[in-house]
């Protein structure tokens, strides 16, 4: 089996564990945050050890692309929260400003 292999790579570019809709950042943030592998499994019950281990083995064999890669997704969603606040949606607006439920 390939490293490859535990992923799924998505035609929006990104990187999703294979059977789970938890992307490879998620993992490698806690990572960086000194999480150890059983640590990031008590975070991600559903995720087997094997899993988190490919992922972290993944993620140091191609560690610069992937640097990359989650920067490239950290600003976009960066700038989607920019716009939001530039040009919330109707029912943001009325959260902002106090006013009715949303039921």
């Amino acid at each position: 089996m390939h490293l490859e292999d535990y992923f799924d790579f998505l035609e929006s570019g990104d990187i999703r564990i294979k059977g789970h809709r938890i992307g490879l950042e998620h993992i490698v943030a806690l990572y960086h945050e000194g999480l150890s592998p059983e640590q990031i499994a008590h975070h991600y019950p559903g995720l087997s050890l094997e899993k988190i281990y490919a992922t972290i083995t993944y993620y140091l064999h191609q560690q610069g692309p992937l640097d990359r890669y989650i920067a490239e997704g950290d600003t976009w969603k960066e700038a989607q929260y920019q716009q939001s606040l530039c040009d919330p949606t109707s029912p943001m607006q009325r959260l902002r400003q106090g006013k009715a439920p949303l039921l």
